[in-house]
């Protein structure tokens, strides 16, 4: 008898300036788990309008991410910054946020997990390689960790 681990969907919220980067990322989650739901963001100013509803989110029914990837390099607000505000926001700091990005500086690894990153994943190069990440995310985030959907305080 195997141990076999159940997904739950859940929802993503990919912030990312790259178009590519974007649709890529959403076909290899949607390969292994496709009843997940992924909602995307172009830069860190677009993140926070999502995650408050303003701008040109304002009105809308989306729910808060159970789990936000964020790239560092975005015009407007880049990663660096609205992951230090996000994760001092009493509001969104439960949120899980990973760093998903071409960076594999050692200035940006240490800053990222002194911000509050949960992870840092250097973007694979390969499809194939970005399907397999994917993969093993969601063997952890839907599997294994159960995921604070929205706290009360």
């Amino acid at each position: 008898m195997t141990d076999q681990l159940q997904p739950k969907p859940i929802h993503i919220l990919l912030v990312d300036d790259d178009e590519d980067d974007r649709y890529l990322t959403r076909e290899a989650f949607h390969q292994h788990y496709p009843a997940s739901r992924i909602s995307f963001a172009e830069d860190g100013e677009d993140l926070l309008d999502f995650l408050n509803y303003s701008g040109r989110y304002a009105g809308s029914t989306h729910t808060i991410p159970e789990l936000i990837l964020l790239d560092l390099n975005m015009p407007r607000k880049d990663g660096r910054e609205v992951l230090r505000e996000i994760k001092s926001s009493d509001q969104f700091k439960h949120i899980p946020i990973i760093v998903l990005t071409t960076s594999d500086a050692k200035e940006d690894i240490e800053t990222s997990y002194f911000n509050g990153a949960n992870s840092f994943i250097t973007k694979p190069s390969t499809f194939q390689r970005l399907s397999e990440v994917t993969k093993a995310i969601g063997q952890y985030w839907f599997s294994i960790v159960t995921v604070c959907e929205h706290p009360e305080f």
